[in-house]
C-alpha cells in the first residue's frame, strides 16, 4: 500500500478570510433578453392603467424562486402577444406602493388589467396554458 504525502493547507494573508472552497472561479452571468417591460410606482399609472390595450402585470421579487420560474413564461407570452397585449413586471421590493394598493400578499402574482381596471388575478407559478387562457378572455 502506497502512502501519499499531503501538503498541509497553510493560510496566507490573502486567503485567510475565505476558505478554499469559496475561492472558486468567478461565475459567468447569463443575460436573457426580457420581452416584458418593467414598471414601478412612478410609471404604473401611465403604462398600465392608461394603456389602450390589455396589460398583464407580473408582480415579482428577485429573491423569489417561483418568480424566477415563471419569468420566462411571461416573457414568452409578451413576445407571442406583442401586438395585442402589453406585458410588464413590477418588482414588489422596489415598488411597494403599487403592490400594497393591489393587496399583493404572495408572489408571483399576475394581474390582467383592461381599460384601467383590474380584471383577473393569478397567484403562484402556474403553467403557461393557465396564463394564456386567462389573457385570451380579455383580448378583442
Amino acid at each position: 500500500m502506497a502512502l501519499v504525502a499531503r501538503r498541509a493547507a497553510v493560510p496566507s494573508a490573502r486567503s485567510s478570510a475565505r476558505p478554499a472552497f469559496a475561492r472558486a472561479a468567478p461565475r459567468r452571468s447569463i443575460v436573457v433578453r426580457a420581452e416584458a417591460g418593467a414598471v414601478n410606482d412612478d410609471t404604473f399609472k401611465n403604462v398600465v392603467l392608461e394603456s389602450s390595450v390589455p396589460v398583464l402585470v407580473d408582480f415579482w421579487a428577485p429573491w423569489c424562486g417561483p418568480c424566477r420560474i415563471i419569468a420566462p413564461v411571461v416573457d414568452e407570452i409578451a413576445g407571442e402577444y406583442k401586438d395585442k397585449l402589453k406585458c410588464v413586471k413590477l418588482n414588489t421590493d422596489e415598488s411597494p406602493n403599487v403592490a400594497s394598493e393591489y393587496g399583493i400578499r404572495s408572489i408571483p402574482t399576475i394581474m390582467v388589467f383592461k381599460g384601467g381596471k383590474k380584471c383577473e388575478t393569478i397567484i403562484g407559478a402556474v403553467p403557461k396554458a393557465t396564463i394564456v387562457q386567462t389573457v385570451e378572455k380579455y383580448l378583442n
